[in-house]
């Protein structure tokens, strides 16, 4: 929403005609940008030659040497104007930006310190350089969102004690756990171990971990290190806890809870252990796991050497990734090794998950697809958990944009293609736990060993957690020798420990070549023309309409051949079933085909009934009513997951057509359904791997219609066929 004032402000900005203070947009609305130009020009008005958006030492130097008091006696408009404008960005009063420090600013600033907890500290109505730097941020000192006035009251507490400190700056007030507090907190522990300004730098390193040690706390204890501890408590969102200065049976005994729900020793007490678990992701990273991950093939002697250390879970992998030399995923024979040892399994589906980039529907989908085929193979039963890794840094933004959208993606194909098993998410905390929010995974395995990630600082363990990462070790010693993540088991995820026997995939289909793409093309290309005397743009007897070119149609099908070649391995069919009746159909398409689907849709939205109910329709020309029926039949065999629908009630064809018009992706995962409808319908058995080249014949003509008006489609059909196994074929061998 815009803000009349804040529209001052970036006017103000505007004014400014000095290289290295960019304008900015004049929209009244707030955010970073508005704030680095305000910083900029602050360097600017104290003389720095060199402007930045950073409020560094630099600028932090300069200002306490210039100003180190912002009150009446200033007399420096513009640097009020720069306090004025930052007020309105901060939701407080400015008055009216005219290079006055009035008493509304005044009041205002007076304010802002009693909402940052340091008006103590800095009494007055006066602003300090400490104070002026927080300004110039988006930090909010009053609670938003799903913050606590708990934790916010903590945060001005820490405000006020440590804010004349070197190094401590002041954090916000918004009631939540964040990266900034949580290495503040770390600072305040200590400055109370007594640590100079030169020494105390927020880490959790070894000197800190020696003086934790030393400052147990428990019942009866009292002062500072209570008040530390029991804000650590807070921060990590345990219920019923209350900043306090006296350790009390209440706080003991949530302690406990936590100790239990983090699998420490339950003492009730304050010792390292919590006191490390509280404030960095990994906890004490030295704890023993019953649980590992690793990319190592498991032999015998390295199963009998985790047993031996007493791991009895282990993570493996269902895929390696592609271009990758690397052979980390499970081999033939392993799991059933893995299980002879005493050990469970649980399969975690990795690729690459390395970037923002990668994570989108189309990928949800395929990842998905690949797991369900992959754990299957090897034998994986029903209610087996897989775990999909997010291995980066997800910022917040990304998870709304990129990770949310791929996992509900993941999970709208798992319960329509494999519902016998459970989805997890392996990722850092806020990951996870965003994920779980929105019931798309059942269990988080937690990248906990990445102290760095922002998505771990200030975030606490997720309610679902089952694994936690901790750190890399060595175990074992000669052939059993093994490197294995060391992870933390919750004990809500006991792996599997039998499996059915492997079905090898090597006769599968797998993804098409792109340095065969030409040569693809062009066999494509001349047997359209020689064969069926349709020529690269137009129909056989010129421009008949039709809106796609061959090499068009040709790369349309090459792009979703991730989608058809999962496809393909989920209904066990070749490829090229589905690759036939989809090029023709995305080839064919001409301009009576929009004006079908018009008379559809006013059918339906209209109130007035054309007689149109029904069309082909999407990239491969399916019916609603075919659609219905070949996903029917597809639910009746098991293949997916769902319920059936009537192919003669006008609601059922309306909604399945809507799908098949405006999702391309649902339009060709309906297409292996429609071929596998057609074959029963023609009396045939299911498409499968071994079908022969006269079936596949048959059933691909189906899709058109029954026989004999069908019987040229058929034929088209099989010749292309013969050209994408030629391709396919190789690849599968």
């Amino acid at each position: 929403m815009a803000d009349d004032m804040v529209l001052l402000a970036q006017r103000f900005i505007n004014s400014y005609n000095v290289a290295g203070i960019p304008k900015v947009e004049a929209n009244g609305k707030t955010g970073w940008s508005v704030m680095y130009a305000l910083t900029r020009a602050l360097q600017y008005e104290l003389g720095m030659t060199t402007l930045s958006d950073s409020f560094g030492p630099a600028t932090l130097a300069a200002l306490s040497s210039r100003f180190p008091v912002i009150d009446s006696g200033t007399r420096h408009g513009n640097i009020y104007r720069i306090v004025q404008s930052g007020l309105y960005c901060k939701g407080y009063d400015g008055d009216e930006i005219n290079g006055d420090y009035t008493e509304r600013v005044a009041a205002a600033v007076t304010r802002l310190k009693q909402h940052m907890g340091v008006d103590g500290a800095y009494p007055g109505n006066g602003l300090t350089p400490k104070v002026f730097k927080a300004l110039l941020t988006m930090d909010p000192y009053v609670v938003v969102g799903n913050g606590t006035e708990k934790i916010r009251y903590v945060q001005q507490w820490m405000n006020g004690r440590y804010i004349n400190r070197r190094n401590f700056f002041v954090i916000p007030c918004d009631g939540m756990f964040s990266r900034d507090v949580q290495k503040a907190l770390l600072y305040a522990i200590q400055f109370e171990l007594g640590m100079s300004d030169d020494v105390a730098n927020g880490v959790f390193g070894p000197t800190t971990r020696q003086g934790l040690r030393d400052h147990p706390v428990g019942e009866g204890s009292s002062g500072v290190w209570v008040n530390l501890f029991s804000a650590a408590m807070l921060f990590n969102r345990r219920p019923g806890v209350d900043f306090v200065d006296g350790f009390t049976s209440h706080l003991a005994r949530y302690t406990r809870d936590f100790q239990s729900f983090v699998r420490l020793p339950v003492t009730g007490r304050g010792d390292f252990q919590t006191w490390a678990s509280l404030l960095v992701s990994t906890g004490d990273a030295t704890r023993a796991g019953t649980a590992c991950d690793t990319v190592t093939e498991i032999t015998d002697a390295r199963a009998a050497a985790l047993y031996a250390a007493g791991y009895r879970y282990v993570g493996r992998y269902l895929s390696n990734v592609s271009g990758s030399t690397l052979n980390k995923r499970l081999q033939p024979g392993e799991l059933r090794r893995i299980a002879s040892h005493g050990l469970s399994v649980f399969p975690i589906y990795q690729t690459y998950g390395g970037e923002a980039a990668y994570f989108k529907r189309a990928q949800g989908i395929a990842d998905a697809h690949a797991a369900i085929t992959r754990a299957r193979g090897y034998g994986f039963k029903p209610g087996t958990r897989i775990y999909f890794a997010v291995d980066f840094d997800a910022l917040d933004y990304q998870v709304t944009d990129n990770i949310l959208p791929h996992f509900r993606a993941i999970k709208a194909t798992m319960d329509e293609y494999g519902r016998e098993f459970e989805i997890g998410i392996y990722g850092p905390r806020n990951v996870c736990s965003r994920v779980a929010a929105e019931r798309l995974t059942t269990a988080s395995f937690l990248c906990d060993m990445s102290t760095g990630f922002s998505g771990n600082l200030g975030y606490p363990h997720p309610i679902d957690w089952s694994f936690d990462q901790i750190s890399t070790i060595s175990i074992g010693s000669g052939t059993g020798q093994i490197t294995i993540d060391n992870n933390i088991a919750s004990g809500s995820d006991t792996g599997q420990n039998s499996f059915n026997d492997e079905s090898p995939d090597n006769q599968l289909d797998v993804g098409f070549d792109p340095a065969q793409r030409n040569a693809l093309l062009a066999d494509i290309q001349t047997y359209f023309v020689t064969a069926l005397g349709v020529p690269e743009k137009g129909g056989p007897n010129g421009d008949d309409g039709t809106a796609r070119t061959t090499t068009e149609s040709v790369d349309i099908v090459l792009d979703l051949d991730w989608l058809t070649t999962q496809l393909s391995r989920h209904f066990r069919m070749r490829k090229a079933m589905i690759q036939c009746p989809l090029l023709w159909e995305v080839r064919k398409l001409n301009i009576l085909d929009p004006v079908a689907d018009d008379a559809v849709r006013l059918h339906y939205t209209t109130g007035v009934p054309t007689g149109k109910d029904d069309c082909s329709t999407g990239l491969a020309q399916i019916f609603g009513r075919t659609a219905i029926r070949g996903r029917n039949w597809a639910i009746a065999q098991g293949i997916i997951s769902g319920t059936p629908t009537d192919p003669d009630k006008g609601d059922d064809i309306w909604a399945m057509w809507q799908k098949l018009n405006t999702d391309n992706i649902f339009n060709v995962q309906t297409v292996p359904a429609v071929l596998g409808w057609g074959a029963a319908d023609l009396g045939l058995a299911r498409p499968g791997l071994t079908t022969s080249e006269d079936d596949s014949r048959r059933i691909m003509g189906r899709y058109n219609g029954r026989p004999p008006e069908s019987d040229n489609y058929a034929q088209a059909m099989i010749g292309m066929y013969r050209v994408f196994e030629k391709y396919n074929a190789p690849l599968r061998s």
